[in-house]
């Protein structure tokens, strides 16, 4: 069996920059250093800072007050940001900058009076910190049927923003929905969903096409990990798998397989990867390696300034 590697693959800027932020404020801020759910969705990235003494909660009131407290790459609602700031907590925030312009496009058409429809999935961080901005204004869809159901009227002024690690295509099929039944509604002026999600996808489905099976490594949490596997899945209904390590491997998926592709979300290290990659030289029959770069990515996200 060969194999074809996506690039790019794994790390992008948001979430580079995300872990800069936590390595920083370990070394600049008084210990523990908090963190609001996970920094980013990758399990071996969250056991990597526990061990540096790093503590992440789901609660606010898991936090003592006048504490270091970090906010997740997803965004968090602006209630928890007022909260934190009334206890008395040094706060940085490692919000990737292109979930901030999801926030920041809510807050301009809740204030033009806009009724607002987030596309994106239920319960992720991103969405519940996006609807926060504006929960009597923003209606969320995840799927084209979710539109039938939306009842504005053609008088009203609608617009849309989405979730930064959607599918592509699927995004489009809702987005198409909507201007098929509200003609007038608005857009950002440049897409939501984000270079790295675009890109990864982009590779996925170009390498796919000389594939006979498909392997993305990104813990189950990640939604940009999950999207990888749909888009591998969907163009040829190629078997697509996903795991979080090198040991959720299953020989059996290989079996008689000629051409192999793999990919990593955008939390995945890529020493993951490699561990991977490893593993299918040892037991899955894996004797050639190339990688097919689909384009290069060079975007680089500033750091907040750390204080103690």
């Amino acid at each position: 069996m060969k194999l074809i590697m996506a690039a790019p693959r794994g790390f992008c800027a948001g979430v580079e920059r995300a872990l800069k932020i936590v390595d920083e404020a370990l070394e600049l801020l008084p210990h523990p250093i908090y963190v609001n759910h996970e920094i980013v969705h990758n399990s071996h990235v969250v056991e990597f800072y526990k061990k540096k003494g790093v503590i992440f909660v789901e609660e606010i009131d898991d936090v003592p007050d006048g504490s270091s407290f970090i906010f997740n790459a997803h965004g968090v609602p602006p209630s928890l940001v007022k909260a934190s700031k009334e206890r008395g907590m040094k706060i940085v925030d490692a919000t990737c900058p292109l979930v901030s312009k999801v926030h920041f496009e809510a807050i301009r058409y809740a204030k033009q009076g806009y009724k607002i429809i987030l596309i994106g999935h239920e319960g992720h961080p991103e969405v519940i910190g996006v609807m926060g901005e504006a929960p009597d204004a923003i209606y969320l869809v995840e799927k084209p049927e979710d539109v039938d159901d939306l009842e504005f009227t053609q008088d009203d002024k609608i617009a849309y923003i989405t979730q930064t690690t959607l599918s592509v295509d699927d995004c489009a099929a809702v987005i198409s929905s909507l201007k098929k039944r509200y003609p007038g509604v608005s857009e950002p002026k440049k897409a939501d969903i984000c270079y790295a999600t675009t890109n990864r996808q982009e590779a996925v489905k170009q390498i796919a096409e000389k594939c006979d099976v498909f392997l993305i490594v990104g813990s189950p949490n990640s939604s940009n990990s999950n999207r990888l596997r749909e888009v591998a899945k969907a163009g040829k209904g190629l078997d697509a798998y996903m795991v979080n390590c090198a040991e959720g491997l299953d020989p059996k998926w290989f079996e008689g397989k000629q051409t192999l592709g793999l990919s990593a979300g955008a939390s995945t290290p890529e020493k993951i990867v490699s561990a991977v990659v490893d593993r299918l030289k040892a037991e899955c029959g894996l004797i050639e390696v190339s990688e097919f770069i689909s384009r290069e990515e060079n975007e680089h996200f500033a750091l907040p300034k750390i204080r103690a």
